[in-house]
C-alpha cells in the first residue's frame, strides 16, 4: 500500500526542477513527472520496495526518482550524480520541499562497484542513459552496477528494443527481470541537435528481482 496516491506524488513531483543547462555527453534528460510517480508508486503498492527502505537512485540527475522515493516513505534515499551542477539543483529541490532522510552524492556511478555502497540498499531505481551518441552501452554499465549495490530489487528504465538482450544480461548476472509496463517516454526537445518539439521513445519499465527467497 502506497502512503500517497499516484494523483497527489504526480502533483508533488512537477514542482522538482530540471537541468538549467542540459549536457549532451551525460545524456541529461528529466524523468518526466508522470514517469516517475507511476514508477515509484508501482514499487510501493506492488512490492512494497520503498517504504521504510534503503533506497538508492544511480544517475539521479536533479532527484525526480529519489524525491518520489522520500515522498512514499523511504528510510533513507542516496542518490548519486556525477554532474556538480545536477547535484546543486538535487539538493536545491530537497531544501526547497523540506524534505528528510534524502540526499546526494557526487560520484562516477561506474566505479561504485566494489565500493563501501555495495549491498548498501534495499532497492536501486534508476532513469540510466540509454546508451546513444557517445554512450554506447552505457544503460547495461548501470544495470551491472545496480544489481550489486541492491540487496532486494533493481528498477529501471530501457529501451524497449533491447528486451530481448536485457534479459539475457539480467540471467547471466543472477537477476529475475520482468518488464512491468511498456511506457512512451517524452523527451521534449533540450538540443540544437534535436529537429523536433518532442518525441515518443518506447521504454520499457524492468523490475530485477536479485532477493534468495
Amino acid at each position: 500500500m502506497a502512503r500517497m496516491k499516484l494523483r497527489k506524488l504526480e502533483e508533488y513531483l512537477q514542482g522538482v526542477d530540471g537541468f538549467e543547462q542540459p549536457k549532451i555527453l551525460l545524456e541529461q534528460y528529466p524523468t518526466p513527472p508522470h514517469i516517475a510517480a507511476c514508477m515509484a508508486h508501482h514499487m510501493q503498492a506492488q512490492h512494497e520496495d520503498i517504504e521504510g527502505k534503503l533506497i538508492g537512485d544511480l544517475g539521479c540527475g536533479c532527484g525526480m526518482l529519489s524525491i518520489a522515493s522520500t515522498l512514499l516513505g523511504a528510510q533513507l534515499t542516496v542518490g548519486f550524480e556525477l554532474d556538480g551542477d545536477a547535484v546543486d539543483t538535487f539538493r536545491s529541490n530537497v531544501v526547497e520541499m523540506e524534505l528528510p532522510n534524502v540526499d546526494c552524492v557526487r560520484a562516477d556511478v561506474l566505479q561504485l562497484a566494489g565500493s563501501k555502497w555495495e549491498k548498501s540498499f534495499d532497492t536501486v531505481v534508476m532513469n540510466p542513459p540509454f546508451g546513444t551518441k557517445h554512450n554506447a552501452g552505457m544503460d547495461m554499465r548501470f544495470l551491472e552496477v545496480a544489481l550489486r549495490l541492491a540487496n532486494k530489487a533493481v528498477y529501471s528504465l530501457h529501451k524497449t528494443s533491447t528486451r530481448a538482450y536485457i534479459q539475457k544480461k539480467a540471467q547471466e548476472w543472477g537477476a529475475r527481470g520482468s518488464v512491468i509496463a511498456e511506457l512512451r517516454y517524452n523527451i521534449d526537445a533540450s538540443y540544437k541537435f534535436h529537429k523536433h518539439k518532442s518525441k515518443d521513445i518506447e521504454v520499457d519499465f524492468w523490475r530485477f528481482d536479485i532477493s534468495k527467497e
